[in-house]
């Protein structure tokens, strides 16, 4: 019905374009007028074309029609985490990720009446056990169990045990799990750019298949645990440019592993003022992380930086998931991305910068010697203070904390808990990476100066 619609119609070239802007522009200059750079140093142009590229773009191959929604429960009580999951699974969760603090925590009864044939459930341990490993195997074959040894050394500064008592633990796991799991969400929650966030979780992998290379062949899946951030078509790149990677990084070891993208709004950018606000960023955030091709998505619900786990916060959070998939239509189009100039623009620039970065951290002997060396904390440490920067001079902008505050809003007596980073002191292998909020130092001023 459309064959020749545009035929009358002459194709106009990127240079054509450029040269009615300019013409348009009036004499202001078009690379100080229109181009803008981002912290990744990378230059957003004001339009995208065809002409841009060497070649047309390979598919993505990503599945947005399957994503799933994610809640999180923190099992303390085994009957209550049982009861509750099986609650929001009623009301529209499809995966359950459960955190398990000790080996204490029965998954027999966790698990009661939760139909595991249907609902991929994810395991976050917090300790190194085999034979628990073992034994919720049996119970739950098809489950995620989520256990990252560097990352839990690069969040607290120590090892479960030692590197060498983790890194046995982690090989006999493998023939039981055949999959590794690399907690990428600590980078950029601490102020990694997304440069770094991806080339760290590159190298972090790497780590794993460098050291487990006698059992390389046992892995089948890799989880990506990743947050996503408020710059919404950067978002959307930057988790398909971690699929490149992976699968480039793949291809040098000959494997062929599924990468599983678990997505978590980040909570750098949440604020304790004008809380309502933090509903619109995880809206965006989520909307990212699924035209970026996430598998699974953990919403963050809007009060959990200063409240304790609550029905209210947590049905908000499911329900813009649920809001996102059943009415707003984005499960169904396979790879809704794709073929958008800008976004892949974006996604190779990504991928390429991000490749030089992480050639350059195994150059100088890997991940795990530049933290043990302090390399990669000094350099998240600079990306945060940049960005630090640019949110106290109002550059980088949290709606109702740093511009358009309500002076009227208290919230001494709304914590439950403390929402900034806590010190403790403690003999440590290395320094670890610490997350922080941008917006800490300007509420702790707030809520000394209420009256």
């Amino acid at each position: 019905m459309t064959k020749g619609l545009f035929d009358e119609f002459d194709p106009v070239s990127s240079k054509q374009w450029k040269q009615k802007i300019q013409f348009d522009l009036k004499g202001a200059d078009y690379n100080d007028t229109l181009l803008w750079k981002t912290n990744e140093d990378i230059a957003v142009k004001p339009f995208y074309h065809l002409d841009h590229f060497k070649s047309t773009p390979p598919a993505s191959n990503t599945k947005a029609t399957s994503w799933k929604i994610c809640q999180t429960i923190y099992v303390s009580d085994v009957l209550e985490s049982n009861l509750k999951a099986f609650d929001v699974l009623e009301r529209g969760a499809e995966t359950i990720k459960f955190i398990i603090p000790s080996n204490a925590i029965s998954i027999k009864n966790l698990i009661s009446n939760i139909n595991t044939d249907e609902t991929r459930l994810i395991f976050d341990l917090q300790f190194l056990s085999n034979d628990y490993t073992e034994n919720l195997l049996k119970l739950v074959p098809s489950c995620i169990i989520s256990t990252d040894i560097i990352g839990h050394l690069g969040k607290t500064g120590n090892w479960h045990n030692t590197l060498a008592n983790d890194f046995k633990y982690l090989e006999s796991s493998i023939t039981q799990t055949s999959s590794i799991t690399v907690n990428a969400s600590l980078y950029q929650n601490a102020g990694a750019n997304m440069i770094q966030q991806l080339a760290y979780a590159l190298a972090h992998a790497n780590e794993y298949l460098n050291k487990l290379d006698s059992n390389i062949n046992s892995i089948q899946e890799i989880v990506f645990n990743l947050s996503v951030g408020t710059n919404y078509f950067f978002e959307i790149a930057k988790l398909r440019a971690l699929r490149m990677l992976w699968n480039t990084l793949a291809s040098e070891y000959q494997i062929q592993t599924d990468c599983l993208i678990i997505a978590y709004p980040t909570k750098r950018n949440k604020t304790l003022y004008d809380y309502n606000t933090n509903m619109l960023r995880t809206t965006t955030e989520c909307m990212s992380a699924i035209l970026g091709g996430a598998n699974i998505i953990c919403n963050l619900p809007y009060d959990a930086i200063y409240h304790k786990d609550n029905e209210f916060g947590e049905r908000i959070a499911r329900n813009q998931l649920l809001i996102l998939k059943h009415e707003s239509y984005f499960d169904k189009v396979n790879n809704p991305a794709d073929g958008a100039y800008y976004i892949e623009s974006i996604t190779s620039q990504l991928a390429e910068k991000a490749l030089i970065l992480f050639k350059n951290i195994e150059a100088s002997g890997g991940l795990l010697k530049q933290l043990k060396a302090g390399t990669i904390q000094r350099k998240i440490k600079e990306s945060n203070a940049r960005e630090q920067k640019q949110f106290d001079n109002g550059e980088e902008v949290l709606l109702g904390t740093n511009v358009f505050p309500n002076t009227k809003d208290k919230m001494q007596k709304e914590l439950e808990l403390y929402p900034f980073v806590k010190t403790n002191t403690r003999k440590t292998l290395i320094e670890p990476i610490i997350e922080k909020r941008l917006a800490e130092h300007l509420e702790q001023n707030r809520l000394k100066n209420e009256n």
